[in-house]
């Protein structure tokens, strides 16, 4: 099972890790997997690439396991984009937590 856990300042989001397989399917094969790892891969390139805010990224493939920090400092601008994207990636992994109970839990911590 893959966890993702997004943590929280009150209201804003900070970052978030996502930890493990999701056993959907092998490795290669797994929709469930490919579908987080687009997705992660999309609001880090947004934030990072386009935005140029240098959010920390952290890829430990042995041990499956995504780590994703906002800067601090950011302007109320960027602030407000990073909130959007990162709210709505939390939103499509609880729909995709909605479709494959069994294979993804997502989680907040303060």
């Amino acid at each position: 099972m893959t966890t993702i856990t997004f943590f929280m300042e009150e209201d804003r989001i900070t970052g978030f890790d996502s930890v493990g397989h999701s056993g959907y399917a092998e490795e290669g094969s797994d929709i469930v997997c490919a579908g987080i790892t687009s997705a992660i891969r999309l609001v880090d390139a947004t934030i990072n690439d386009v935005l140029g805010l240098a959010a920390s990224v952290k890829v430990r493939e042995e041990e499956t396991t995504i780590s994703f920090r906002l800067p601090g400092g950011l302007s109320p601008e960027a602030e407000f984009t990073c909130q959007s994207l990162l709210t709505g990636l939390m939103v499509y992994f609880t729909e995709l937590k909605d479709e494959f109970p069994d294979n993804i839990e997502v989680l907040e911590e303060e």
